[in-house]
């Protein structure tokens, strides 16, 4: 049997289909491509994105306004006049801006004193609390005092003289005749509204360096301190330092509001150690009637 050499095999014939016409009609080589399309994934991400976006924009825009409306609710608002206003320890201002405000109106004190038969001199602080001139500071810095000194922060000094002071209290007020321009009255706080934890700021003029600002907490209310030699009771510690020289300045709460004034030390040692006190400016108030009535802006 003879083999046969395999045949080739045809291929099948294909069916002739014409170019189908474009949609669009003819591309002409000078016309633009067609803009691709955004895939339809793409587009839901985009769009999911910007509701966030907005969303995240709304819920800042009431955060704000609820924040606002707690902290005025909190505060009170800011004092406009120099009577007892708010605690204002949830409420922050500037350390630059409170001392901006309150250095104009803390004066240093000097004294010539005679004690125990020999003559020395002091350093103290005191507050400007009216236009009409009077500076609160505390007793002990004028005590037997022959000669009072009072220079502003502008370096300008004039002699001061004694209104009145109450040695219970350690506290004394001042009258000098200058004019109104020299006079920057602080405003006064609320001292019943104090809280341990409130943050305060105390300027004064600690060894003779007038102008100094010191930061703080409160970090006790209703204390004595027999360490000082004096009576005054109801004290506000604090452990913003306070050294020799902050007697009679102020201690402000974070509206630049006084709150005290710095009176004494407690320590082992004739320095800050943490433990400073100041008189409740409510004692002040006490004071200020017997001169005409509460200070004025």
């Amino acid at each position: 049997m003879i083999d046969e050499e395999p045949r080739p095999v045809e291929p099948e014939p294909v069916a002739y289909l014409p170019p189908q016409a474009s949609v669009g009609g003819p591309t002409r080589a000078d016309a633009p491509p067609p803009r691709a399309s955004l895939p339809t994934t793409a587009l839901v991400l985009l769009i999911i994105a910007a509701g966030i976006a907005t969303a995240a924009v709304s819920a800042a825009v009431v955060t704000f306004a609820r924040n606002s409306a707690a902290r005025s609710a909190i505060t009170g608002g800011t004092a406009t006049s120099n009577q007892p206003g708010p605690s204002a320890a949830r409420s922050v201002v500037p350390l630059t801006t409170i001392y901006k405000q309150d250095a104009p109106g803390v004066v240093t004190i000097s004294t010539e004193a005679r004690r125990l038969g020999r003559t020395g001199q002091g350093i103290g602080s005191g507050v400007v609390v009216d236009m009409k001139g009077d500076i609160v500071t505390n007793e002990h810095v004028i005590a037997n005092a022959q000669q009072i000194q009072v220079t502003f922060s502008d370096g300008s000094t004039v002699a001061a003289t004694v209104v009145t002071h109450d040695v219970t209290d350690d506290l004394a007020v001042l009258s000098v005749s200058v004019a109104a321009s020299k006079l920057h009255p602080l405003l006064l706080g609320n001292s019943d509204l104090v809280l341990v934890g409130d943050t305060v700021a105390a300027i004064g003029s600690p060894f003779d360096l007038p102008g100094t600002l010191t930061q703080g907490i409160v970090s006790g209310l209703h204390r004595k301190n027999p360490g000082a030699g004096i009576s005054a009771h109801d004290l506000i510690q604090t452990d913003a330092p306070i050294n020799p020289g902050n007697s009679g300045g102020p201690l402000l709460n974070t509206l630049g509001q006084v709150i005290g004034i710095n009176e004494s030390i407690q320590g082992p040692i004739n320095g800050n150690v943490g433990v400073g006190f100041a008189v409740p400016i409510k004692q002040v108030l006490k004071l200020l009637p017997n001169l005409g009535g509460t200070p004025t802006q």
